[in-house]
């Protein structure tokens, strides 16, 4: 349970899947509830949990706009720095 969650968020032209989205709600809401396996009693909100944050992360990254490649430093940068 101690993964950490997997960053989603790419340089333009580089977009998540639908499953690796959902994969990292469900470590979320994993790491939120301290539920690792949801039981019969939690299973529904757990699901439902799971969805809503799938929706609000997808809808996050397309509002976002694209990460910046880093800057490559030029020889001369590379001597001062």
């Amino acid at each position: 349970m101690c993964r950490s969650i997997k960053r989603l968020r790419q340089p333009a032209g580089v977009e998540p899947g639908e499953d690796e989205i959902q994969q990292a709600a469900r470590q979320f809401v994993r790491k939120i509830s301290g539920i690792q396996h949801p039981s019969s009693r939690t299973e529904d909100a757990f699901q439902r949990a799971v969805e809503e944050v799938s929706v609000v992360a997808t809808k996050l990254l397309q509002d976002l706009p694209p990460l910046q490649q880093p800057r490559r430093q030029t020889q001369t940068e590379e001597i001062t720095t």
